[in-house]
């Protein structure tokens, strides 16, 4: 059994949900998410609970049943509340800044790297290393937080880069600078 896809989900006062069929449509304060989910499971709705069950037994529908959940689960915590990633910059003169919607980044290239936002996605900086990525929709705030580290990944010697606020960088000891050829 799916201990994840048993749990109920609570829907919000000020959230909509409906369904048809497989299709699920969440509005809330923050916006609009639809979704259409495997038909191995099933939607149902008793007041202000809403509960995902798997249509049989199969080993595809168990585990499709706690995705589903947690799919559904994001959406109405989305609508309602949003969700955020923090990223640090770490390095001499490496700075972020934004200018309009746009996300503008000195990460020590020859050029500013400038990063436009999905739809839905809102970019804010907190002095000039801490950049946050916030929006309702999970799955875009996670791959537009990803994109911006990958502009320049933390590096294992001085730990220099673009990194998610608490990931700790596994450091390499760098040369010892004896030994030389002779």
């Amino acid at each position: 059994m799916s201990r994840i896809g048993k749990r109920p989900i609570t829907i919000p006062a000020k959230v909509q949900v409906a369904i048809d069929g497989t299709n699920i449509v969440v509005k809330g304060p923050k916006g609009e998410l639809s979704r259409t989910l495997t038909p191995n499971v099933s939607l149902s709705q008793e007041g202000e609970i809403l509960h995902v069950n798997r249509r049989d037994e199969t080993r595809t529908s168990k585990q499709l049943h706690g995705l589903s959940r947690t799919l559904v689960a994001n959406m109405v915590e989305g609508v309602s509340q949003g969700f955020q990633r923090r990223l640090e910059i770490q390095g001499v003169g490496y700075r972020a800044q934004v200018q309009g919607r746009n996300l503008v980044l000195n990460m020590g290239y020859s050029h500013q790297v400038q990063i436009e936002p999905p739809e839905g996605i809102q970019f804010a900086v907190e002095g000039t290393t801490n950049v946050i990525v916030s929006g309702y929709d999970k799955e875009i705030v996670g791959n537009t937080a990803a994109k911006i580290r990958a502009v320049r990944p933390p590096e294992p010697y001085k730990g220099k880069g673009i990194r998610y606020a608490g990931e700790v960088v596994r450091r390499k000891a760098g040369k010892t600078g004896k030994g030389g050829k002779k």
